[in-house]
């Protein structure tokens, strides 16, 4: 399987089918309205202006599993992203990252690329980057800085 075989729910409450993004760059990230790596949002957000028509995407899968950081419903957190970062990118409904819960799309991801030394997400803001065949070919921390992956984006956008 790959991550073009799910699909996830929309903040705005639609169904998407990440097949929608083969042939994209993606870097998918859970975040938090509420948490210290919160105004990455900004960086994000500028990643996806500079590379979006070069065959990229953010993807924003907002989750309150790391210490009731994302409280709101799907309607404030859109709010919110809207109001204090101007977020354009596609953003999904609040979904679980880790356990039996876990999003389908995380349950892909973290079988790819584990972490230091398991596969759970640690917190807010872990980044996935995806290659336009859809093969995850990193996996960042909460502490890098968007800004800090343009290098290795611009060498996974498709020619």
């Amino acid at each position: 399987m790959s991550i073009y075989d799910h699909s996830a729910k929309t903040i705005d409450g639609g169904e998407q089918s990440l097949a929608d993004y083969k042939g994209k760059a993606l870097l998918i990230v859970n975040t938090a309205s509420k948490c210290g790596f919160t105004p990455q949002y900004k960086g994000l957000e500028t990643l996806y202006q500079d590379y979006k028509d070069r065959g990229f995407s953010v993807l924003g899968f907002p989750c309150d599993q790391f210490g009731h950081q994302e409280p709101g419903d799907e309607a404030e957190i859109q709010q919110f992203c809207s109001l204090n970062y101007d977020v354009s990118f596609p953003m999904f409904a609040k979904v679980e990252v880790n356990g039996d819960q876990a999003h389908p799309v995380y349950k892909e991801l973290k079988a790819a690329k584990k972490g230091f030394l398991n596969a759970a997400i640690k917190w807010n803001f872990t980044k996935f980057l995806v290659d336009a065949e859809g093969n995850v070919v990193g996996r960042f921390a909460p502490t890098d800085k968007p800004e800090s992956l343009r290098s290795k984006i611009e060498g996974v956008l498709p020619a």
